[in-house]
This record gives structure tokens, sequence and C-alpha cells, in this order.
């Protein structure tokens, strides 16, 4: 015996399905950002500014100019009060322009936009809490007003307002709205070569797969690898975790055996389920009509050459086997059953001797009685000897001798004419029918339309286990001679 050491080669293209497998990775990476920035951008802009700086312009987003000019309000206050003083005249106006801001803020709500009407809420519940007022709009003038920011309370309110309220109107962006009636999303650009690239390689496999195999189509070509047109519409792009996965099975950078075989399994699964049960269904109810049109009773009763039957072999299966079970019977199963068939008969024999008047008066005289017992046990084991292997006999000669079975046969056939006819007369033949029809109603109905997943689970998992079984005893012979 040898045994090859010889090692499969890799596929030559692999380094390059690798390095589009990679690509595309990283496109799938950037679309997932994508569409995950407006979602977490208050996250980013929190923990990584930098980053909503340089993708805010491509989704559109700016700074809302009122949260803004609000903020830039507050910003010259600060700058006023260190050059003036909280009591100077222009501190004054600019107090004042920030309280009509505030009231146009809670009127107008810049925050709806962007769908942040939350973050308004939250603004004026700080307010309200910090100032110990009911109204929002009140608290806001009075918090911008020189009583408040006097008597050394100016670095203490200025301090809460960066803290708790700057934060917060800063998140607050406007997104503009292009010529398409849609938000502004320029990330096509940057999703805009990896597209080229991915239409250039599927042109190029489709142009392999057409040369390769003759009659196929482009459209052919394409549809064989149709994941990859995934990767090129510019819609629904979170659908490209498809190609990605499988092109990183395929570099064998992952491996998706396990995910593919529970998919397969599920499939198959859920289709043979429904399949199970409309070919069983289908049966059945072919079964009912046959029984309803009467051919069942047909079938049953009419002699060969009425039958509308078709007949591949010549051959009567039902007669057949009826004589083979008979011939079964006879020369396998009687013999081993033979001292029981005698004990029976031994039985009722002793009792018909108990349930006579004069064995039992016989009994009754005096020296008789065990004599009698005597004679009774042996008359009655010869007798049942003796009509077993009669019987037994005469059963072989039946089975033997072929005037014996063509009178049988010939009683057979007059029995079930009898039959027939009998039935017929009475009519019981549609009663017949429909008990069977019922009967098999109740089978689709308790058996058929309750087949269970975990059944059809089994059954996968026992072909999942031959097919294992399978390849094992494939790939010893292939290494052996």
């Amino acid at each position: 015996m040898l045994v090859s050491t010889r090692k499969s080669s890799p596929r030559p293209n692999l380094w390059f399905e690798r390095l589009m497998a990679i690509l595309t990775t990283v496109n799938l990476g950037l679309v997932l950002f994508d569409i995950s920035y407006v979602p977490w951008r208050d996250f980013y802009y929190r923990n990584l500014p930098k980053i909503t700086q340089v993708y805010d312009p491509v989704k559109g987003i700016e700074p809302h100019r009122d949260t803004d000019k609000y903020l830039q309000t507050v910003n010259k206050l600060q700058e006023q009060v260190n050059l003036t003083g909280i009591k100077s005249p222009q501190v004054q106006a600019l107090l004042q322009e920030l309280q009509n801001q505030s009231v146009e803020m809670i009127d107008s709500n810049p925050f709806a936009a962007a769908n942040k009407s939350g973050t308004l809420e939250k603004i004026k519940n700080q307010m309200r809490e910090h100032i110990n007022q009911e109204s929002g709009k009140q608290s806001f003038i009075i918090f911008w007003s020189q009583p408040n920011l006097e008597a050394n309370r100016w670095q203490k309110e200025i301090a809460f307002f960066d803290k708790e309220i700057r934060p917060l109107m800063a998140i607050n962006y406007f997104r503009g709205i292009g010529e398409n009636s849609q938000l502004i999303d320029n990330f096509w650009l940057i999703d805009l070569p990896f597209i080229a690239i991915f239409s250039l390689e599927l042109l190029g496999h489709s142009y392999y797969i057409k040369r390769r195999y003759a009659g196929f189509s482009w459209l052919d070509a394409v549809l064989w690898r149709w994941y990859d047109v995934l990767l090129l519409i510019p819609f629904w792009r979170w659908l490209r975790v498809i190609p990605v996965a499988v092109r990183l099975d395929q570099a064998k950078l992952i491996s998706l055996h396990h995910l593919r075989q529970q998919i397969h399994r599920g499939v198959v699964a859920s289709f043979a389920e429904e399949l199970t049960e409309i070919v069983v269904v289908r049966v059945i109810n072919q079964v009912q009509d046959s029984i309803q049109r009467g051919e069942l009773i047909n079938w049953l009763f009419q002699k060969d050459s009425q039958r509308p039957y078709i007949d591949i072999n010549n051959i009567n299966e039902v007669e057949a086997l009826a004589g083979l079970l008979v011939k079964t019977t006879v020369y396998n199963v009687l013999p081993k059953i033979q001292p029981e068939l005698i004990a029976i008969l031994r039985h009722n024999i002793d009792t018909a001797f108990n349930q006579s008047p004069g064995y039992r008066n016989l009994e009754n005289l005096p020296g008789v009685g065990h004599l009698q017992k005597q004679l009774k046990n042996q008359l009655s084991e010869q007798i049942a000897s003796q009509v077993t292997t009669g019987v037994y006999s005469a059963l072989v000669s039946a089975v033997e001798d072929p005037v014996a079975a063509k009178l049988s046969s010939k009683l057979m056939e007059r029995f079930s004419d009898a039959l027939a006819e009998e039935l017929k007369k009475k009519h019981t033949v549609s009663t017949i029918q429909n008990l069977v029809s019922d009967f098999l109603e109740e089978v689709k109905l308790n058996y058929v339309q309750r087949l269970s997943q975990e059944d059809l689970e089994k059954v996968l998992e026992q072909t999942r286990q031959l097919r294992s079984a399978g390849s094992t005893v494939s790939k010893r012979s292939r290494f052996t001679d």
C-alpha cells in the first residue's frame, strides 16, 4: 500500500483573491461607518472631534446658525466682561440680546431639523433646575440678567453654562438639502473608486467565465458571481456584507463552512417540511379520489380482464403474495408451533371429557377413577397428535397437489365473487368507501400536517452523518492504492 504525500498546490490567483477580499472589507468598513455616522455623531463630537471636522462636509453637516450665533454671543459677553466689567452698558446690551435669543430659541426650536428636540428639553430642564423656576423662558431671562451675575456670581454662572449648556447647544447642526431634494450625502465620491475597481474585476471574471463555458451569455456569466453585483449598487450598501463574507471565505481568510452548512440545513428543512406535506397529502387525495370513484372495489373484486390496471410483469402480485404466505406458513411456521397446537387440542379434549355426564359418573366408581384418568390422558394425547398431524398433512397435500391447488383457487375466486355480489346487494360499498376516505382524512390531519421541524432536523442530521462518513471513506481511498 502506497500513501501519497503530495500536497495540493494553492490556487495561482489566491493572492489576488485575498487582495480583493481585503479591499472589499475596507469598503464595507467605510460603508458601515457612513451608515452609523449621523446616529453616532454626538459620540464622535464629544470624544473624537477631529473626525467630525473631517467627515461633517461629506454628510453636508454644518453648525446651526441660530445655536452657533447664540454661543458666539456668549463668547462676546465673556470678552466684554473681562474688558469693562459686569455693570457696563456694553455688557447690559449683550445680556439683553442673549435674553431675546433664548426666548426665540425656545419658540423656534432650532434642534428640530436634526431630530434633537429632546436636547432642547434637556437644556430647559437644566436651566429650570439651576434657577429654580418652572418656566424655561423665565429661567433664561433671570440667568442672563445683571442682578444674577453680580456679587461674585459671574464666574460660577458662566462655569455652569460652559459645563452644562454649551455642550448641548454645540452638538446641534444643520444638514443641507441638495438639488435632488434629498439630504446632502457625498459618500458616493468616496465609494466611486471602489465601485470602479469592483466593476472592472466583475467584467474580467465575466469575460473569463463566458470564454470558459460555451453557450454562456454575458448575463449568465455575470449571474455566475451574482453576489459581486451587490458591491456595485449605490443603495442598500449594507448588503455588501454578503459578498465580503463570501470573498473572505474563498480567499481562505476566514472559514464559513459551518455557517453555510447551517444555512443550507435551514433552507432544506423549510422546503422539506412543506414539500413533504404537499407530496403526502396529494398522494392521499389521489387515493381518496380513487376510492370515491369505486376503483378500489373494482380492483379487489373484478376479474383481471375487467380491471383498468397496468400490469408490468404478467403476474398477479396479490395471488403470488398469498401463495408465498401460505407456503411459508405451512412449511416453516406450523412445524415450529406444532407442540403448542397439540397442547391446545388436548386441553379442549380434556374439557369435553370433563363436561360429559357419563364420564363424571364413571369417575365416582371405586377403583375406576384412577384408571379412567390415565386412559383419558393417553386418549387426549393420541387424538390431539393425530388431529394435528392429519391437518398438517392435509395442508401440505393441498399445497403440493395440483388438483387441490386448482380447487383452492376456484374456491377463492368463487369466494371473491360471492363477497362482491353480497356487498353490492347490501349497498355497503359506499359505506366502506366513506369509512376508508374518512380514515385517510384523519391520517392527514393527525400525522401529515403535524410533521415537526424536529423530525426534519433528525433526518437532516442523519443525512449529514452519512455524507461525512462517505467523505471520510473517499479521502482514505484517494491516498491509498
